[in-house]
């Protein structure tokens, strides 16, 4: 796969380490019940530019509910999101992007879901047939632009859902799962992807199971329990030596209950 990272350029410039804004992203005090359930509790994460930060947990922990909560599409019981240190609001959505694990596809061609996502951005004309036609080429997609994006196969679709969310230049990538039930040449060739947007400078928040992928991908890591932050810290460490009873049982595929009081783990990425 050649080399398109300077095709996709984020809405703003990546914060370098020794950079003093604010976080990109931030949650304080982040809950979030249903039915009377706390589902997220007191979340507290801060999270830097350019950086792949994978979100790692048993089924169940509250990650899905977490990137959703992040990305504004479900609105916390408790505490707040901030955006480059301001609440997050519809501009800071707008410099964001979601990929599901089940992506979605218009009853449209390959080349007509990119249109239609470009257009809700504002991107017309010459500007939008030249994303159209790179989005193509990154996602390997250009023999199949004019055939039905619900007919492809599902690496096919996640490739498009993937190239369609860069192509309007998101600052901020969350993915959900994006290689979930995919084999391995398809998850191959997302991982490519996904290193390519990190590459150009876009943050990257992705969920997985695959410790391999996280291991492979990930510069930091969050480790949810129960709705909880257990442990975060930088990727490779996590994985090789956690140090959340939780996060050490998820290593060695063992199932964790928690004893009666504990409490999470904080620490700030």
């Amino acid at each position: 796969m050649r080399d398109l990272a300077s095709e996709f350029t984020p809405l703003g410039p990546a914060i370098s380490a020794n950079d003093v804004r604010p976080p990109l992203i931030e949650t304080r005090g982040l809950c979030f019940e249903d039915r009377g359930q706390r589902l997220l509790d007191n979340i507290d994460l801060k999270l830097r530019a350019g950086r792949l930060t994978v979100v790692l947990g048993a089924n169940g922990a509250g990650k899905s509910l977490l990137l959703r909560a992040m990305h504004g599409l479900l609105n916390p019981t408790e505490g707040e999101v901030l955006w480059q240190g301001r609440p997050l609001d519809r501009a800071a959505r707008r410099a964001q992007a979601m990929v599901f694990q089940r992506p979605v596809m218009l009853r449209r061609s390959v080349r007509a879901n990119l249109r239609f996502a470009l257009s809700v951005r504002g991107v017309m004309g010459r500007e939008r047939a030249r994303r159209e036609a790179e989005a193509l080429d990154l996602a390997r997609l250009s023999d199949l632009a004019d055939r039905p994006a619900r007919v492809l196969s599902g690496g096919e679709q996640q490739r498009l859902a993937l190239a369609r969310a860069l192509a309007c230049g998101p600052e901020l990538l969350f993915l959900d799962e994006p290689t979930a039930s995919l084999d391995p040449g398809s998850t191959q060739a997302i991982e490519d992807l996904i290193r390519t947007a990190q590459s150009s400078g876009v943050t990257i928040i992705m969920i997985t199971h695959d410790a391999g992928q996280a291991r492979r991908l990930g510069q930091e890591a969050v480790f949810l329990h129960g709705g909880r932050v257990a442990e975060t810290g930088p990727a490779a460490r996590l994985l090789e030596a956690p140090r959340a009873p939780a996060a050490r049982a998820w290593r060695e595929g063992r199932l964790y209950l928690e004893p009666p009081g504990a409490g999470p783990v904080h620490q700030v990425i």
